[in-house]
């Protein structure tokens, strides 16, 4: 009986797979907290004997090379790819057995990178599994210009071609596990499918209903900005990042707290929105557990800058921690927990006001405020409020001049992005609401909302 068991990773999008046969196991994609895999290893009563990596990931810092050097594993990676660490190099058509009962076919699936590999589980008896990692996913593929512009048309059409190879090559019954997909980045779209075969995708995949001009035509007219902490995932991998160093981080006082903040350090609010606006330690900024913490921290920080993190609990600041080694944030410069209170020892603690949609249609009646939209281009170009402030989240730290004066209601599509904006904004010393509110309520509420051209 053959068991493959997801490993997700929901707040970047990815998944990794743990696929035992009972007597050994091997690990597609594991990401950098590592002891999520030991611990199903140590359950299962299994060793890990082999690591499997798709590409050179461009999301996140892979957990292969600790993994390999934890258990003994043979670590396997395209021979084509430069990387500084010693592991078996393997090229499409390989076999590699993995215990007595499993083999392993490499399948060459360039697009989402030059040195893309899949992975087919051959096992006698049941349908193959195929590890597509970035190349076909449920529902799209692997977006193709993470490499830059001058690749992303020879990519795109590798990318397309491979869809078809898995296509040619597999049954229809044969299962399809994707690492990304599941709202990362690295995908072109996304998709609300937990599982597929080749037979589901060759029905319902862009990449396999469309021909190739259209689905190229589709698949870039659709891509927006990806996290700039991406530029730096390869250059990481290829070193081959050891395992983190998850330990209690530096307790600060609210002294030091105050001293990082006006030094420039990023103090950073782990808790909810809500909790932010209601109170908060004047000059930090929020970004909530409960939201895309990670991807949209390490997307805005200049890379290098002292992070401290402040959580009600020793658990909050740990899970954050625990995500940011994730992307290569491996140590905070200091930590805090309680609340505000505590944090700002005895300063008057910093708020601002959440409103609705519905209350910013009334308020433009009475007064003139700065309507303020911090989502990504793709979604502003979609539609917008007529009047509105464009300046995306992940430009707001080096944009804020451009802000008009005045009071700022900022919005973005569901509250977590203008709560972020916000407390960028009230650090500033403006005068700031955030909405907290779906996009959809605006047009509702009346406000007049300007839509791209059918």
């Amino acid at each position: 009986m053959i068991e493959i068991v997801p490993i997700d990773t929901p707040t970047l999008g990815d998944r990794s797979y743990f696929v035992t046969d009972g007597e050994v196991a091997f690990v597609i994609d594991p990401q950098r907290d590592i002891d999520r895999v030991l611990a199903l290893a140590e359950e299962r009563r299994v060793p890990v004997i082999d690591v499997f990596e798709t590409h050179i990931h461009n999301d996140y810092v892979t957990g292969g090379l600790a993994l390999a050097r934890a258990t003994g594993a043979a670590y396997h990676v395209n021979a084509a790819d430069p990387v500084d660490f010693e592991h078996d190099a393997v090229a499409d058509g390989d076999m590699i057995r993995v215990g007595t009962r499993m083999r392993v076919r490499v399948l060459a699936t360039p697009g989402h990178t030059f040195t893309h590999l899949a992975y087919v589980l051959e096992v006698p008896g049941r349908a193959p599994a195929v590890f597509t990692g970035g190349s076909l996913l449920y529902g799209s593929t692997g977006r193709p210009d993470l490499l830059g512009p001058a690749h992303t048309h020879e990519l795109v059409t590798a990318q397309y071609g491979s869809a078809h190879r898995l296509a040619r090559e597999l049954p229809d019954d044969a299962e399809v596990f994707p690492t990304h997909g599941f709202g990362s980045f690295c995908s072109a779209t996304q998709s609300e499918a937990e599982a597929s075969t080749i037979g589901q995708e060759k029905r319902a995949n862009p990449a396999l209903t469309l021909d190739e001009k259209d689905y190229v035509e589709t698949l870039l007219a659709g891509l927006d900005a990806w996290p700039a902490y991406y530029a730096r995932m390869g250059t990481s991998n290829s070193a081959g990042p050891g395992a983190p160093d998850l330990s209690e981080p530096h307790r600060a006082d609210a002294a030091e707290l105050r001293r990082r903040i006006e030094a420039g350090e990023w103090v950073v609010d782990l808790r909810t929105r809500t909790a932010f606006a209601a109170g908060h330690m004047a000059g930090t900024l929020n970004f909530g557990l409960d939201g895309s913490m990670v991807t949209y921290l390490g997307w805005l920080i200049p890379w290098g800058t002292p992070l401290t993190l402040l959580g009600e609990t020793p658990q909050d600041v740990a899970d954050a921690q625990r995500e940011l080694v994730r992307i290569g944030i491996d140590r905070p410069a200091a930590s805090a927990t309680g609340g505000p209170e505590r944090w700002a020892g005895g300063e008057t603690l910093a708020s601002f006001p959440r409103a609705s949609f519905d209350e910013l249609a009334a308020v433009r009646h009475h007064r003139p405020v700065v309507v303020l939209d911090v989502r990504r281009a793709l979604e502003w170009d979609q539609s917008h409020i007529d009047g509105a402030v464009h300046i995306p989240l992940q430009d707001l730290p080096q944009r804020l001049d451009e802000v008009p004066d005045g009071e700022v209601w900022v919005h973005c599509q569901g509250g977590y992005r203008a709560a972020a904006a916000a407390s960028f904004l009230a650090a500033a010393g403006r005068r700031v609401v955030a909405v907290d509110d779906e996009y959809g309520a605006g047009a509702r509420a009346g406000l007049p909302i300007v839509a791209a051209a059918a």
